[in-house]
């Protein structure tokens, strides 16, 4: 009997999930040979509904569909539109810095970055302009009691032909 090895890496991956507003939504051009990529602020919701508060995140916007998203709510962002989203952000860690300006020149500081990785849906001045498909397009198999299996795993879908241009 023999045993065969795989040399197989394994990832543990980190997800955060919720609701929350697309602030400064750039291309990044790094110095050096490094590839441009999306960037965006994200204000994520917390607390209570009453009181909400928000936890600033500065993401890296991986994925196509996550991308062309993003891409498509900038104008919308850029024009003082409230853009909300329903995100998964991967992999979230902090960035320790120091303030090289202002009321807290000199001061330590520290922000939180992580990778936008899948947007559920799109609002913009509160209406829905994109809500993301189940990843098959069949009908979701009933169990016995009527409820669905499984709704809980979606993919990025086309968004409206209209989606932020009319919002």
């Amino acid at each position: 009997m023999s045993t065969t090895q795989t040399n197989e890496t394994k990832f543990f991956d980190l997800h955060t999930t919720g609701i929350g507003y697309l602030n400064r939504i750039r291309e990044v051009k790094p110095r050096g040979k490094g590839k441009p990529f999306m960037a965006v602020a994200v204000a994520a919701l917390r607390g209570s509904s009453d009181d909400a508060e928000y936890s600033y995140i500065d993401c890296n916007v991986v994925g196509a569909e996550a991308e062309k998203l993003i891409r498509r709510s900038q104008a919308a962002v850029d024009a003082g539109k409230k853009v909300l989203v329903s995100f998964r952000i991967g992999d979230i860690w902090t960035d320790a810095f120091t303030y090289e300006k202002g009321e807290k020149l000199g001061q330590p500081g520290a922000s939180l970055k992580g990778r936008l990785l899948f947007i559920s849906w799109i609002k913009v001045d509160g209406q829905t302009v994109y809500q993301a498909q189940p990843k098959d397009s069949a009908e979701p198999l009933q169990d016995q009691e009527g409820n669905a299996e499984d709704d809980s795993d979606v993919a990025q879908a086309q968004p409206d032909a209209e989606m932020l241009q009319s919002a």
